[in-house]
């Protein structure tokens, strides 16, 4: 476990290229987020939009030290034409895995969202075979429940299709 903090910041221009590596390295991404080639222009493209900060969806970078590991990412989703939740994501590279830094920055994303968000609850879902994913969001206040399988679909790596497990929070972390 790493014992600096564990901080979510913007995206700069120069942290452009660590998020481009997430759509071109396999190795980057690991076995669960790995769904093939896509175009890592993307990032730059919406970069200069909105500083990848939008009313829909955002990323942030998890920093710990002088360390950048990775980001946190949530994206709208609309439970009516009047109210929404989010759905959190997070990536980090393959030297921060392990170390609680994800667990820490997941955290910190739902005290952020609740703090300068509208909502009353966030989710986040997982592959069933990402057990160190599923801990880390149960240590970050997520509580395990259903998950309908056509909302939930992911690879599972290696191309298959595999269930996923969601996870729900309605209020901050301790």
């Amino acid at each position: 476990m790493s014992d600096d903090p564990v901080i979510l910041r913007p995206v700069f221009e120069d942290d452009l290229p660590l998020l481009e590596s997430f759509l071109t390295d396999p190795e980057a991404t690991g076995p669960f987020q790995w769904h093939g080639w896509t175009d890592p222009g993307r990032w730059r493209r919406r970069w200069a939009e909105n500083g990848l900060l939008g009313d829909d969806g955002g990323q942030l970078m998890v920093t710990a030290g002088a360390d950048v590991h990775g980001f946190v990412a949530w994206r709208k989703v609309a439970a009516t034409r009047s109210s929404y939740w989010w759905n959190t994501g997070i990536q980090l590279l393959p030297k921060a895995r392990g170390r609680g830094i994800g667990t820490r920055a997941q955290r910190e994303l739902v005290r952020y969202l609740f703090a300068h968000t509208p909502v009353v609850r966030i989710e986040a879902d997982t592959e069933t075979a990402n057990t160190a994913e599923q801990r880390a969001l149960e240590k970050s206040g997520f509580t395990r429940e259903e998950c309908c399988a056509a909302r939930c679909s992911g690879t599972g790596g290696g191309g298959t299709s595999s269930a996923s497990v969601c996870c729900a929070t309605t209020s901050p972390p301790r």
